[in-house]
């Protein structure tokens, strides 16, 4: 592969059915992170795109475009969309290689991911079934699952593909239709998912795929008067926003605000296990991630084993680009960059330890060294605040009661970890630990098939497996009378 020539250099929106540019011809630079380097231009929308693309949308569900599919057809139309990604796999991996930095073996998974939400969700669309609810001879009663109508999806920049493909999936199995703004910072692959949607012949205006600023794009549809449901993951800050813009239309919404996620590590633990694990836990995408293990609660007999290990782990990762398949790619802009060293650096200021890293690396693109942050408190910024990038806080504790206090002790509840031998301590401590997810003994355990989602303020709603779709429907109750007789008495 010879990069960014393998590329298109401009990428369009994707509305009512049709590959169209902003209608102020604005565009976006598509940068490189590993390098720097712009390498392609994308449609910027503003407002009038995004007011265009709910009009779509609303036909497209008004004239119950997807509600007259039989549900069999809706979900063959999903496993078109899923065979399509898959037989475009190395051209859509390469394509988000280049515009997320993320290594190109992780990227060939989020293509592979994004087929499997559809294909999973493909065969939940005909099993969507209601509820007979007894009321005696004389009455029929029953639910439905009915689909809100218009779906607004803002989609983040770190893994665009994977959770852009779950929300859509989860829409069409449903019967909403789909307004989505893409991040502005790596928009490409899920510009090519639209071309897939196409090219499987999803009814025009059913999704409609659009890029542009939050501040602009984002805005204009989070306060759309003509949304129905919103679907968010990102920042708590953005999210509150978000929030404040749908109250006063009141506005259903499923958010993913992101985590400070602890794995607490007991002093029988299979050690190899925890550096294995966590690893994989902090440094996958440069760290750049929601449910990132981005601290170790360690138990004090092994604190200072753990800490050398990692450290040493750490520093042997291969940092490089993407396309060279290196396991430490760089983060996704220099804005990101400067914000990750200046924790660290504030960190170490303040009197932790970097046991490993700390500073960005000296060379073009924008690299972070993987940093492991030892010495310091629970109560830190570094230990509090989430980073989103390849850096790891480790705190000892000296009982199970001050390893949950400090586990539990953030803003946070996305999830956490277990890493012990004894079964009975595992139960009892997922149990109490404050998590929409815990994982035993390894990070990212789990898959698309088990239900994702926050506690406090890592938000509300579950993407991923069958518990999914109920924040996508609404429960409609029919009750009906079969004989003549007094009228029921209406609830309160």
């Amino acid at each position: 592969m010879s990069g960014a020539n393998e590329i298109k250099r401009s990428w369009q929106h994707y509305i009512d059915g049709r590959f169209v540019d902003s209608l102020d011809g604005t565009r976006i630079p598509v940068v490189n992170p590993a390098t720097g380097e712009v390498i392609a231009d994308i449609a910027c929308a503003k407002a009038a795109d995004v007011d265009m693309a709910v009009a779509a949308a609303r036909k497209a569900f008004n004239a119950r475009l997807l509600q007259n599919m039989r549900p069999v057809e809706r979900s063959r139309m999903m496993h078109r969309i899923a065979r399509i990604l898959l037989e475009r796999t190395e051209e859509i991996a390469l394509v988000e290689t280049l515009d997320n930095g993320k290594r190109i073996s992780a990227a060939r998974g989020d293509v592979a991911a994004a087929a499997r939400y559809f294909e999973y969700y493909a065969g939940m669309a005909d099993k969507l079934e209601g509820k007979s609810i007894p009321l005696g001879p004389d009455y029929i009663d029953y639910t439905v699952h009915a689909p809100f109508g218009v779906s607004a999806q803002i989609v983040p920049w770190n893994f665009p593909l994977q959770i852009g493909a779950r929300s859509i999936a989860c829409a069409l199995a449903t019967c909403n239709t789909v307004v989505m703004k893409t991040p502005e910072l790596s928009a490409l692959s899920l510009a090519a998912l639209a071309q897939a949607v196409h090219d499987a012949g999803v009814p025009a205006g059913v999704v409609n795929i659009l890029t542009g600023f939050g501040h602009e794009a984002g805005a204009a549809l989070a306060g759309h008067g003509d949304i129905d449901h919103l679907v968010f993951t990102g920042s708590v800050q953005t999210g509150s926003r978000i929030l404040h813009a749908l109250a006063d239309r009141v506005v259903p919404a499923v958010m993913e605000l992101g985590g400070k996620s602890a794995g607490v590590v007991f002093r029988d633990a299979d050690i190899d296990q925890v550096i294995t694990s966590t690893r994989g836990g902090i440094f996958t995408n440069a760290g750049q991630v929601c449910s990132a293990s981005s601290r170790l609660v360690v138990e004090r007999p092994v604190y200072d084993q753990v800490v050398e290990r990692m450290a040493a782990a750490a520093s042997a990762l291969k940092i490089g680009p993407g396309i060279e398949d290196a396991e430490l790619t760089p983060v996704i802009s220099d804005g990101q960059l400067d914000k990750i060293e200046a924790m660290c650096l504030r960190a170490v200021q303040a009197g932790a330890t970097a046991a490993s890293g700390g500073r960005r690396v000296d060379r073009p693109g924008y690299f972070m060294a993987p940093t492991v942050i030892a010495g310091t408190t629970p109560s830190s910024e570094i230990a509090q605040n989430e980073v989103f990038g390849p850096v790891l806080t480790i705190l000892p504790f000296d009982d199970a009661e001050e390893a949950l206090a400090i586990a539990n002790g953030t803003d946070y509840g996305l999830c956490a970890g277990v890493y012990t031998r004894d079964l009975a301590r595992a139960h009892l401590v997922a149990d109490r630990l404050i998590a929409g997810q815990v994982f035993v003994n390894e990070w990212f355990a789990g898959g698309i098939e088990t239900p994702f989602g926050g506690m406090k303020r890592s938000g509300y709603g579950r993407e991923k497996g069958v518990e999914a779709l109920l924040g996508y429907v609404q429960t409609k109750n029919v009750a009906i009378r079969l004989t003549a007789g007094a009228t029921g008495r209406p609830g309160a």
